[in-house]
């Protein structure tokens, strides 16, 4: 009944765990949920006004740009100028998206044929890899491991496998990992995408999510970043606006035609009043950004000092809100923590193979509630 490109699909692992906690709610279980990264905090009231206003204006019900509103792009452009020092022609290098997983998972079909490779973090978000599939691509993992800061090391990848490479995924802020990059490493990356004429795709969603005067950069800020690639950013965590489904891509003219491209023939770009909403958000005050980071950084605090308590080796992250934790068994421990103690995290093994001895918690929850996850972990240890 089904194309065979779907065998090859793994189960969308949030997916399985909203029917493992939905089974868990039936039972009448105070469920705790730290499992999927939505934000709890709600979208900042003027940008919410924003889209109210717009939304009433008829002009706005009609076919969006594909490409995104003329306004909307050079908001962004703007933006990537203030925060980053980095000039966007919003012309020919912002194109925006249904959030950046709708780039994501449309990059592939713009530059991979069959066979060839595309270059994945494991442990990663998991539509790099779906993605690649889909396009018929072969999917290369490139471990990331605690020796190594969860970086990939680009030199072990075998010479052949680089030549045929496509596609360089790369994602810091990292999720799942939290783990950051050094400036040197963008500097290695632009190099091999550029020795090995790879486009790479970086995706920097939670660059605006930073703790204890950690700012994340942009790729783009790099030294030749422009010539080999482009950045997949949202709005999604940096503003509580998961939901909207807006985000941009900037960077390689070239890189981004092909994008639009497929695009063009797949959707009809984003509502007029979310792009509104979204230039409100991008153009407005900034201090609601920097409230959503405190109380990040408060949450991240109590949980780590919590896990630590209990015995378990965590490191605090810069960014993200993501807290990465090293364990046997993620996904039996994972298991456990829901059936036992009413509590959803993410087992690593979802995000590739290299995260089977890991669990990740989202800090999308209230303190108090963190605090009684820790409790009943706690209680939940022989």
């Amino acid at each position: 009944m089904f194309a065979d490109r779907l065998d090859d699909l793994p189960p969308y692992l949030f997916a399985r765990i909203d029917e493992l906690k939905a089974e868990q709610l039936r039972r009448g279980v105070d469920v705790i949920d730290l499992g999927v990264g939505d934000p709890d905090l709600p979208t900042p009231p003027h940008i919410v006004d924003a889209l109210c206003t717009a939304a009433r204006d008829p002009a706005n019900h009609h076919y969006p740009s594909y490409v995104g509103m003329p306004e909307f792009r050079s908001a962004v452009a703007e933006w990537y100028r203030r925060r980053f020092s980095v000039t966007l022609d919003p012309e020919t290098q912002v194109v925006a998206l249904m959030g950046s997983k709708d780039g994501i998972a449309h990059i592939p079909e713009a530059f991979v044929n069959r066979k060839d490779y595309v270059l994945v973090p494991d442990p990663g978000y998991p539509v790099y890899r779906t993605s690649t599939l889909f396009a018929e691509g072969k999917v290369h993992p490139m471990p990331l491991t605690a020796e190594h800061g969860f970086l990939p090391v680009l030199e072990d990848i075998p010479e052949k496998v680089a030549r045929k490479s496509k596609i360089l995924f790369l994602n810091y802020p990292n999720n799942p990992t939290a783990a950051v990059a050094p400036p040197s490493f963008y500097r290695e990356a632009v190099e091999f995408a550029r020795e090995h004429d790879t486009t790479l795709v970086f995706d920097n969603a939670y660059s605006e999510v930073s703790f204890d005067g950690y700012q994340a950069p942009s790729f783009l800020e790099t030294d030749g970043a422009e010539e080999v690639g482009i950045e997949m950013h949202s709005l999604s965590k940096t503003y509580n606006m998961t939901g909207w489904r807006i985000g941009m891509a900037c960077g390689n003219a070239e890189v981004l035609a092909g994008l639009k491209r497929v695009k063009t023939n797949v959707d009809s770009g984003v509502f007029n009043a979310v792009q509104h909403a979204a230039i409100a958000a991008l153009s407005g005050p900034q201090d609601c950004v920097r409230e959503s980071s405190r109380i990040y950084q408060e949450r991240r605090d109590v949980l780590v000092a919590g896990l630590r308590g209990l015995g378990y080796n965590v490191d605090p992250p810069k960014a993200t809100f993501y807290v990465w934790m090293p364990v046997e068994d993620g996904m039996a421990f994972s298991q456990r923590l829901l059936t036992g103690a009413g509590i959803v995290a993410t087992p690593g093994i979802g995000f590739g193979s290299c995260g089977k001895g890991y669990l990740r918690f989202a800090i999308t929850r209230s303190v108090d509630r963190i605090r009684e996850a820790v409790d009943r972990i706690g209680r939940l240890r022989p």
